[in-house]
């Protein structure tokens, strides 16, 4: 039954309670019987009702005990008056406010019976009353269960403040009442502290309902109805930030609440609120802190400069051996300090902020030593950035970016998800802060931001450091650390030859690094490596890069997951530099996967593998998609600090900008860029080769084959790719023999892969046409044709000109296997082949689910295979639904089903 009435009124009292007739005027030991801690206390107007906590307190018939247990202020008591005001309860409600003085065992169950009458409960004349306080009769309690057993509506009684009572004696006589009054008992306690109930048994029964103080934290639209009904309606941002700084702690929030209430501006005072000099601090202090011992006090104040405490590390803080006693009890009475597993404890974060400003008031200058005490126990015990961060707030930044240096953490500037916050760490570093480790750590700073000169500055002043130590041993995790630095810079330089030495020096200081150490950092080989593996793309030497980059790539460890995704994409370019787009693409799929794995964030997917899929793209002839990928490749880091990004980036530009007919948008953004490079000397020869055959096929495009030489001879590089490109100027001259062998001296088997065999397939084709030998075209187209399908390579036939385009259009078997070819080079007016003879107007059977599935992989030019792998289906069954979907919309190969679903916007 209700003991107050339904929320709406400003103050909710409790109903009169229904009295018994037998009741003692006293207690055992003659002191009177006081009602008022029998009153349920009513329900403020600025309270704020929680559905989903009220909920959980009426869970389920076999729920025997409700415990809420949380610190002071957290709204336990509140929350349960709520529950009995608003819920319609099967049975009786009864309410007592436990004191210390119930640890007297005839004390207690003499109010509780006191209580259970007050509130209308009949009970027998039979159970009697404790006649001692120091004792109470079993038999009693046998009686008092074996009436309430007998009861068919449940008494729900509450215990409220039930920390007070430490008595086993209580707590076991409970235990007792509640086993074995069954159903006929609810038992609801109110604590600050862990009961001593036996609550394991309660738990593994399911028996028991707790709410705790994570549960008991408002959210913060809790909080926003907390504040509307104190007259404050701000903004969601000022909400979120009260709710987290306070931990959603409800007397904070009150107390916040009601301060702001007076202030001019109340949503400035909130976001500048200072809880050192607000009633919170007071209410904390006077409730919490000062009821504590001293030593718990000092523990308290001397911790509260941590985000986590173990007890060895209060240990260390205090000078005392006490702190895994003291953390125990304050945890097990709920003293705003929590468990966290495996011997860490953690402080309410509002309580520890006020804790450390009443340090500061009470021990100038203890703080600064605490952190330094703090930073030397975290990192002996393998805390490492902990203890950085304590080693900062105590300004002791020589011995922070030793500890950086001597322990290999250099790496972790620039990869792992700690590298932002390591970054901002040392963002604060003290312009005074000398020696050769805040010298190489201010360098990794600015080299992560790609800030060479300054970097490189840096390391000037830490080589220069180090040579003074002549007569001392300098440790190899420095001098390792400055080659590493000195592999990345010349990355960013463009020079391979500074990388090369640098990585070849790293590699002798490895030997001398104490065992076990370079493996707790792999990261740091795997950044060398693929630092490396870029500087010696940019030079062109493309095996030795291929070398590096396949070695970083097949690093482990979490920390490697930058570089091994990075690596796998500049191997894609690599890949596609070589002509085989089917290995690029491969290479992509596997850094994306890598890059979802660890939870890379997007901005880290861009750079080299969006250029590789710009060009991959362009090949297949799908410029939009091109486009696309060239914007997302524009706005990485890489494209203004990546030599190797930002030219192949103006190379596959400038290759849409000539499919789409743009030819003088094309040569004049390519005007210059292959006589230009890094600090470090000209771009490679693969840049020149790029930019030669497309300025070469843009003077062709505008009708001057003399130009397109020119443009070749003057790139100085003699790759398939420029033979190609000159044997097309010369067959546009009418020096068709001249090209023919031009192409003749290009070998067959020289490495290049199937996009440069294709265009060499192609040319041959035209020259065979240009001498009148259509037999032979024919030959050669159909070659190209059976390498270009596994790559889906549609640009270098739209490229090869109009004389081979007619050829395909004439010959339908040629391309009869060949639907993947762009339309308007298919035989018939519209692309169709003659016996393809639907319309988009054409009834369709209605497809299945699963076949628009494989038909929607099938547009993907995923193969049967891949799509059974996709899908989970056997190939068989994949073929059978392309039969069926080639039956229903009345067309005959996947390519024209296809084309055929697009025009009746299925796909």
């Amino acid at each position: 039954m209700p003991l107050s009435p339904a929320a709406g009124s400003p103050v909710r009292p409790p109903d009169a309670p229904r009295r018994g007739s037998a009741r003692p005027a006293r207690i055992p030991g003659g002191d009177p019987v006081l009602a008022a801690r029998f009153a349920v206390p009513p329900i403020p107007v600025t309270f704020v009702h929680r559905p989903r906590l009220v909920g959980r307190l009426g869970d389920g018939p076999g729920t025997s005990l409700l415990l809420v247990n949380a610190p002071a202020g957290a709204g336990k008591t509140l929350l349960v008056a709520d529950w009995l005001a608003t819920t319609r309860l099967r049975g009786s409600a009864v309410w007592l406010t436990v004191e210390r003085e119930d640890n007297a065992p005839g004390v207690f169950w003499a109010y509780l019976l006191e209580a259970v009458r007050h509130h209308g409960v009949a009970l027998p004349d039979d159970i009697g009353c404790p006649a001692r306080a120091s004792e109470v009769d079993h038999s009693l309690l046998a009686r008092l269960a074996a009436h309430l057993s007998r009861r068919e509506d449940p008494v729900v009684l509450v215990l409220d403040e039930f920390e007070h009572v430490s008595s086993a004696e209580v707590a076991s006589g409970l235990h007792f009442l509640l086993g074995h009054a069954g159903p006929g008992l609810r038992l609801v306690l109110i604590s600050r502290t862990e009961p001593s109930l036996p609550l394991h048994r309660y738990r593994a029964s399911g028996s028991t309902t707790e709410i705790r103080a994570a549960d008991l934290a408002f959210r913060p639209r809790e909080t926003a109805a907390l504040l509307r009904r104190h007259g404050l309606d701000l903004s969601a941002g000022t909400i979120r930030s009260l709710t987290e700084r306070t931990g959603g702690w409800a007397a904070g929030l009150r107390l916040s609440a009601l301060a702001a209430q007076g202030a001019a501006d109340p949503e400035a005072y909130l976001k500048e609120f200072e809880a050192c000099r607000s009633t919170v601090a007071d209410f904390l202090l006077a409730e919490v802190l000062d009821t504590q011992p001293a030593e718990a006090q000092d523990l308290l104040l001397r911790t509260s400069v941590l985000e986590r405490v173990h007890p060895d590390l209060a240990d260390a803080l205090t000078g005392r051996p006490d702190g895994a006693r003291i953390l125990a009890d304050l945890a097990r009475a709920d003293t705003f300090v929590e468990a966290l597993g495996h011997g860490w404890y953690r402080c309410h974060p509002l309580f520890a902020e006020i804790l450390r400003v009443h340090l500061a008031a009470r021990n100038p200058g203890l703080e600064r030593a605490l952190h330094r005490r703090a930073a030397r126990w975290l990192i002996a015990a393998g805390h490492l950035t902990d203890g950085l961060v304590h080693a900062a707030a105590a300004g002791d930044w020589e011995f922070a970016a030793t500890q950086v240096v001597d322990q290999l953490t250099i790496g972790r500037l620039f990869t792992g998800r700690g590298a932002d916050r390591l970054d901002r760490l040392f963002a604060d570093m003290a312009a005074d802060a000398r020696g050769p480790a805040p010298e190489l750590v201010r360098a990794a700073r600015d080299l992560a931001r790609h800030d060479v000169d300054r970097g490189l500055e840096h390391l000037r002043r830490a080589e220069a450091l180090l040579a003074e130590r002549d007569g001392e041993d300098v440790p190899a995790a420095a001098l390792l650390s400055l080659a590493h630095l000195r592999v990345l810079a010349g990355r960013l330089l463009g020079s391979a030859d500074m990388a090369q030495a640098a990585a070849a020096q790293a590699a002798r200081w490895e030997e001398d690094l104490p065992a076990g150490l370079l493996r707790q950092h792999p990261e740091l080989p795997a950044l060398r490596l693929t630092d490396l593996g870029s500087a010696l793309l940019w030079k062109g030497s493309l095996d030795a890069a291929e070398t590096a980059l396949s070695a970083a790539a097949a690093t482990d460890g979490a920390t490697t997951a930058c570089p091994r995704q990075e690596s796998l994409t500049r191997l894609a370019l690599i890949d596609l530099l070589r002509g085989r787009p089917g290995r690029a693409e491969v290479r992509l799929r596997k850094a994306g996967a890598e890059a979802e794995r660890a939870g890379l964030p997007p901005d880290s997917r861009t750079g080299a593998g969006q250029l590789v899929l710009a060009a991959l793209a362009v090949d297949r002839d799908d410029l939009p998609a091109a486009r696309a990928a060239i914007d997302r490749a524009a706005g990485s880091d890489a494209a203004d600090h990546d030599p190797a990004v930002a030219a192949g980036l103006a190379i596959v530009r400038a290759r849409t900008l000539l499919a789409e007919g743009r030819t003088r948008a094309a040569l004049d953004l390519l005007d210059g860029l292959e006589h230009t490079g890094p600090a470090a000397g000209p771009p490679p020869p693969w840049v020149r080769e790029g930019v030669a055959v497309i300025v070469s096929a843009g003077h062709l495009a505008e009708g001057d084959p003399a130009a397109a030489l020119r443009a070749l001879e003057r790139s100085g590089t003699d790759g398939p790719e420029c033979a190609v490109a000159a044997a097309l100027a010369r067959l546009a001259a009418g020096e068709s023999r001249h090209a023919l062998r031009i192409l003749d001296a290009i070998p067959e088997h020289d490495g290049h892969g199937p996009a440069v065999t294709v265009r060499v397939l192609l040319a041959r084709s035209q020259a065979a046409l240009a001498l009148g030998d259509e037999a032979a075209a024919q030959r050669l187209l159909a070659r190209a044709l059976a390498v270009a399908r596994p790559e889906r390579l549609r640009r270098p036939f739209r490229d090869a000109g109009p004389r081979l385009a007619r050829l395909l259009r004439s010959r339908p078997e040629l391309v009869d296997s060949h639907g993947w070819l762009p339309p308007d080079l298919l035989p018939g007016p519209t692309g169709e082949a003659a016996g393809d003879t639907a319309t988009a107007d054409d009834p369709v059977e209605p497809l299945s689910d699963r076949e628009l599935d494989v038909l929607r992989l099938a547009a993907q030019m995923l193969s049967t295979d891949e799509i059974a792998a996709e899908l989970f289906l056997s190939v068989n069954t994949v073929k059978t639904h392309l039969k069926s979907i080639n039956r229903k919309l009345s067309v005959t190969g996947r390519n024209r089903a296809v084309r055929r679903a697009r025009a009746l916007h299925l796909l």
